[in-house]
């Protein structure tokens, strides 16, 4: 967990993410609402409309 909040700062919480069952980090909707924009990588939960641009998030 100290490695995530180096990475990823103090301000994360487990609202922010979840570990999948293959032990993978998913943001939440919530995470990418407080980072205020969507970064084109197509993730699971991106609250954000995708991009006619591609095919991403």
């Amino acid at each position: 967990m100290k490695q995530h909040q180096q990475s990823f700062g103090q301000s994360s919480t487990n609202e922010d993410y979840y570990i999948n069952e293959q032990g993978l980090m998913v943001f939440t909707a919530q995470f990418h609402l407080k980072r205020g924009y969507c970064c084109g990588n197509g993730c699971k939960h991106c609250p954000y409309p995708k991009s006619p641009k591609s095919n991403k998030g």
